[in-house]
């Protein structure tokens, strides 16, 4: 879990004692559930690195997945402005929702969220070249890297290929989905590289969609 600089003690809690917890998937950016906790619950939460509410409806502490499995790993705790509301960017270990769906917010269009990813790397470029293969690339060069983006761009067209050609394979299915994370993690080290955020690529993909009336892009 990534450390947090949140003191349970100094949050806002209502006059139940407990306070609103937004829950997001941290790979595709869907917001999951809405649950409570009171101090115990984020004490737990930040302690064990597992997702623990309190259930108004019991009265009583609960661990997400306990009984269901699908639990909630959670990688970041973030409190609002006001320190009255959390935000608690986990990976699901199964549907969020007691009725077995994704979400409680269904439907839910987040799918593809790489913020997370960019700030590893960001985090990377700080570490001595040998400790880390991020660092090293980017000690290397824009030039090395743009080579690495168009070598798994290749690889991820030939892994096309060839799970168009048995669209019924899962291992197909799966190299094409490796070669594709591949070339992305090469591409944004290219754009850590030369100063680009995704921030600015998502911008740049939003103008365009908008600027086409909302339509297909």
């Amino acid at each position: 879990m990534t450390p947090t600089a949140i003191d349970p003690a100094a949050l806002t809690y209502d006059d139940r004692g407990l306070l609103p917890v937004v829950v997001q998937d941290v790979l595709s950016g869907a917001v999951l559930m809405l649950a409570y906790a009171n101090r115990e619950a984020v004490e737990l939460t930040l302690a064990t690195g597992e997702a623990h509410f309190f259930s108004r409806s019991r009265q009583e502490l609960w661990r997400k997945g306990a009984t269901s499995g699908n639990t909630l790993a959670v990688v970041e705790v973030l409190q609002d402005c006001d320190r009255d509301a959390l935000l608690v960017r986990a990976l699901p270990a199964g549907p969020a929702c007691h009725n077995n769906t994704r979400s409680c917010f269904e439907p839910n269009a987040a799918e593809f969220e790489l913020g997370w990813l960019a700030r590893v790397l960001a985090e990377r470029a700080q570490a001595a070249p040998d400790e880390s293969y991020t660092a090293r690339l980017l000690d290397q060069g824009v030039d090395r890297i743009a080579r690495k983006v168009a070598e798994e761009a290749g690889e991820t067209v030939i892994a096309g290929v060839r799970a168009d050609a048995q669209p019924e394979s899962a291992r197909r299915r799966s190299e094409l989905a490796a070669e594709a994370a591949d070339l992305a993690y090469h591409l944004l080290v290219l754009l850590q590289a030369t100063g680009v955020g995704i921030a600015d690529v998502a911008a740049e993909l939003g103008r365009r969609h908008f600027a086409a009336g909302g339509g297909s892009s």
